[in-house]
C-alpha cells in the first residue's frame, strides 16, 4: 500500500520530500540553542531589576529568555513546515509576502497600530504581537527579486523590437539594449521598500534591503557596470544622510572618539570594549559577566556579543564566529547545487542577509563599524526577528530537498 501511495505522488511532491540538509540543520539548531544561552544569562539583571519602560517583566529574572524561548520553539516548528513545502510555491507567495510588508510598514504610522522604541517609530502591534515589519520586507524582497530574476534568458521570451522611426522608440531600443528597463521594476520596488522605512529612519534596514537585493541581481547576472553605477549612488546617499543629518553625524563622531561623551552616546561603546576586554582568552565564565549588571545597555539585545565576549573569552567568540561562517559556507554552497535558478537565488539571498546582518552587528560591538542597531541573528532578544530567521531557513532546508534531483530551468 505504502508503494502505491508513493507511486500516486507527483514528481513534485515526491521531490519536495526528499531528505533535508542536515548540515546546515545542525547549524542553525547549535546557533540558536547557544543563542537561548547566553539570552538567559545576558538578560535576567535587566529583567530582574525591570529596567525597559516599555516592558514590565514584573521583577521575573526569566521573563526575556522565556519568551524567546516559547517564540524558538514556534520557529523551529515553522522552519520544519516550511521546510516540507515545494519551493516552487515560493515564486507566486513572493509578491504576496512583499505586499504585506509594505502595508505592515506602512500601519506603523497609523496611531493605533504604530509603537516606538529607542526613540524611533519602527513597531507595529497586533494584539499581543509586537514587531517590527522590516524583517518581513528584508525576505519580502529576495522572494520577489529571486522570482522575477530566475526567469532571465529563459522564460522571458524573444527581445522585443522597438519601433526605429520614433524617438521613443529609439530610446526605448537603447535602454532595453543595455538593460536599464529591465532593472525598472525592481528600482520601483527598492525606492517604495526604502523610502518607507527611511521615514521610519532605520538606516540599518535600509543597508540590508539593499545589500540583499543587490546579492541577488548579481548571482542573477545582472552587468557588472550597474553595480558600480548603483554603488556610486548608494554611497553618494549614505555620504549626504551621514553629513546633512545631525543624528548621524553625532553617531560617526561617536564612533571614531567615544570618549568626547562617556557618560552620554559614548557611554555604551566604551562598555562593550570594556566587556570585551574582560573576557580575555577564555572569558570569566557563563553567566559571570559583570557588565549585563545595568552598565551596559542593551546587554541582551543588540550588544550580547559583547557579554559573550566577557563570558566566553575570546575562544568562546571566535567558535561562535566560526559556526556563523560555516552556516554561511554550508548556505553557498546548497546555492551552487540548487535544483533551479530560483532556489540558487532564492539561498543566496537569505545567505547573505543573515552573514551581513552578523558581520554588522559584530563590527558595531567591536567598535569596527560605527552603530547601526542591526541585532544578531539567533543570538539578540526579538521573539519574532528569530520566528523570522527560522522560518528564512526552512526556505533554505525546503530548496535543499531537492538538490538531489535532475537540475531545471
Amino acid at each position: 500500500m505504502r508503494k502505491k501511495a508513493k507511486r500516486d505522488l507527483t514528481i513534485e511532491q515526491q521531490l519536495a520530500r526528499g531528505p533535508i540538509d542536515l548540515p546546515f540543520l545542525a547549524l542553525v539548531m547549535l546557533l540558536v540553542a547557544i543563542g537561548l544561552i547566553m539570552v538567559l544569562s545576558a538578560s535576567y539583571a535587566s529583567a530582574m531589576y525591570n529596567l525597559d519602560a516599555a516592558v514590565d517583566t514584573k521583577g521575573d529574572p526569566l521573563y526575556y529568555f522565556k519568551r524567546q524561548f516559547g517564540f524558538a520553539v514556534l520557529g523551529v516548528i515553522a522552519m520544519f513546515v516550511i521546510s516540507k513545502i515545494d519551493y516552487q510555491h515560493f515564486r507566486w507567495m513572493s509578491v504576496f509576502v512583499l505586499g504585506a510588508s509594505i502595508v505592515l510598514m506602512a500601519l506603523v504610522f497609523v496611531p493605533y497600530f504604530g509603537r516606538s522604541g529607542g526613540g524611533a517609530l519602527r513597531w507595529v502591534k497586533i494584539g499581543p504581537i509586537r514587531f517590527q515589519p522590516s524583517e518581513i520586507a528584508k525576505v519580502g524582497v529576495i522572494m520577489f527579486f529571486a522570482a522575477r530574476l530566475s526567469k532571465r534568458n529563459s522564460q522571458l521570451g524573444p527581445p522585443k523590437k522597438w519601433s526605429k522611426r520614433t524617438f521613443t522608440g529609439r530610446m526605448a531600443a537603447r535602454l532595453d539594449h543595455i538593460g536599464l528597463l529591465e532593472l525598472i521594476p525592481y528600482g520601483v520596488v527598492l525606492v517604495v521598500v526604502l523610502g518607507i522605512i527611511g521615514l521610519q529612519h532605520h538606516m540599518s534596514a535600509m543597508i540590508l534591503v539593499v545589500v540583499a537585493a543587490a546579492s541577488v541581481l548579481f548571482a542573477s547576472g545582472v552587468s557588472l557596470g550597474w553595480f558600480a553605477i548603483g554603488g556610486t549612488a548608494v554611497g553618494a546617499v549614505l555620504w549626504f544622510i551621514i553629513t546633512q543629518t545631525e543624528y548621524m553625524t553625532a553617531r560617526i563622531e561617536i564612533w571614531q572618539d567615544p570618549f568626547s561623551d562617556p557618560r552620554g552616546d559614548g557611554f555604551q561603546p566604551i562598555q562593550s570594549q570594556i566587556a570585551i576586554g574582560s573576557g580575555g582568552l577564555l572569558g570569566v565564565g557563563l553567566g559571570n559577566s559583570r557588565q549585563k549588571y545595568l552598565f551596559l545597555p542593551e546587554e541582551h539585545n543588540d550588544y550580547i556579543f559583547s557579554i559573550v565576549c566577557e563570558e566566553l573569552g575570546m575562544v568562546g567568540a571566535i567558535i561562535i564566529m566560526a559556526l556563523f561562517a560555516l552556516l554561511i559556507i554550508r548556505g553557498y554552497w546548497l546555492a551552487l547545487h540548487a535544483r533551479d535558478r530560483f532556489g540558487t537565488l532564492l539561498i543566496v539571498g537569505i545567505t547573505t542577509l543573515m552573514g551581513m546582518q552578523t558581520f554588522f552587528n559584530i563590527g558595531v560591538v567591536t567598535g569596527f563599524l560605527p552603530p547601526t542597531g542591526i541585532s544578531l541573528p539567533f543570538f539578540s532578544y526579538g521573539g519574532t526577528a528569530l520566528a523570522i530567521q527560522l522560518a528564512e531557513m526552512g526556505m533554505v532546508l525546503s530548496v535543499s530537498r531537492q538538490i538531489a534531483a535532475p537540475k531545471a530551468e
